[in-house]
């Protein structure tokens, strides 16, 4: 496995937390640029606006760490770029506001790093992006199980902040040649939240239609990223960032059945196969899920 200098947008988020303990864990340097700083053994920081040009291009081209003074080479290039920095969803920002800092942010840290010659960009997408999540009212989604070839259609600011952030993202792909590669992140879970919240999504499983029953555990994202990192050569690319299953104790056939009926089944699904699919990570990254819920929660909770 090759060891990469990574600049990362919003690791001190909920889900970039745990990617970055991830990345450190195999091995990479990671200099977290976010409004705030990550307190964890090994990060190192830098407090950066991803809506102001001029900060990217600059924190681009920054040392990540006192230690990096010394060999007296000259600031180290960056190998690639993680963007997770974002307003995270609606309803904390008027909707202009997010609009603005999740499209600006996110084209002005491609357009650094690819002006900059980074060769590996991976960006955070959505789930929201299907149009569903967020939707006013109860929408059915046009076809499942959700794969990345779907017409995304969202009616919100934040799931289209995200689409145009991947047509963005193709963009910058196309004028450069990098690898770069957008992650439709799930419902991210973080480790404690197994016990806090699952007994009930089980016993009230309509609490989770608007997500199409899926989630991602953040640890599972950390894997997903850094196989993004290693994987070169796929230009641009969408993926569904989730876990194999759905995040409910019903078999997905009965979930479709029950919460989207009507709604054209493209293929056989397997039993417990997410409604929300990986079929893609797997089969082209080989992401393989470490934490499937079944280790935390027991059956029928």
């Amino acid at each position: 496995m090759t060891k990469k200098r990574v600049f990362f947008t919003g690791g001190s988020g909920k889900a970039g937390k745990h990617v970055i303990a991830y990345l450190l864990d195999q091995g990479h340097t990671v200099l977290n640029v976010d409004l705030m700083p990550l307190d964890y053994p090994g990060v190192n920081n830098l407090v950066a606006d991803i809506t102001d040009s001029g900060q990217m291009f600059n924190a681009l081209r920054s040392y990540a760490s006192l230690a990096e003074l010394e060999p007296g080479w000259g600031v180290p290039s960056f190998d690639a770029v993680v963007h997770f920095a974002a307003v995270p969803r609606i309803l904390l920002k008027p909707d202009n506001e997010t609009f603005r800092i999740n499209t600006m942010g996110t084209y002005n840290v491609l357009e650094a790093a690819v002006k900059l010659g980074i060769r590996k960009i991976i960006i955070a997408s959505s789930e929201t992006t299907y149009g569903i999540c967020f939707s006013d009212g109860q929408t059915n989604p046009h076809v499942l199980p959700l794969e990345e070839d779907y017409d995304v259609d969202p009616m919100d600011s934040y799931g289209l902040s995200k689409v145009v952030n991947e047509q963005t993202a193709r963009s910058f792909q196309r004028r450069s040649g990098a690898d770069i590669y957008a992650l439709r992140i799930g419902n991210v879970v973080e480790p404690h939240e197994y016990a806090e919240l699952f007994p009930a999504y089980f016993s009230h499983p309509e609490v989770r239609r608007r997500n199409a029953f899926n989630y991602i555990d953040a640890r599972d994202l950390g894997q997903i990223v850094d196989l993004g990192l290693q994987k070169d050569g796929l230009g641009y690319q969408v993926f569904n960032a989730g876990n194999d299953h759905n995040g409910a104790i019903l078999p997905s056939q009965e979930l479709a059945d029950r919460f989207f009926p009507g709604v054209p089944i493209s293929r056989a699904l397997e039993v417990y196969e997410a409604l929300f699919s990986n079929r893609k990570i797997r089969e082209v990254l080989g992401f393989r899920e470490q934490h499937n819920w079944q280790k935390y929660v027991a059956w029928g909770a």
